[in-house]
């Protein structure tokens, strides 16, 4: 890339590159509550999957159905 500045240093753009070396593969658990028959899942609860390497992806909810979607990478 060209300045179009008088005295000033040329600069070009550099593009990185990633090498990916395994395509990275996902594993997923479903948690549903029915929240007209019981609670959402507790702070001890989402700990322990958290402690398993889950992260929570998403939730969606259909009354009274709450399902919480979870990924984590596969071993």
């Amino acid at each position: 890339m060209k300045s179009n500045i008088p005295n000033q240093p040329r600069t070009e753009s550099i593009t990185p590159i990633v090498y990916v070396k395994d395509k990275t593969i996902w594993q997923y658990k479903l948690l549903t509550r029915n929240l007209a028959k019981e609670e959402a899942p507790s702070e001890e609860e989402l700990s322990k999957v958290g402690k398993e390497g889950w992260d929570l992806a998403g939730i969606v909810t259909n009354h009274p159905f709450v399902y919480f979607y979870f990924k984590r990478l596969k071993d």
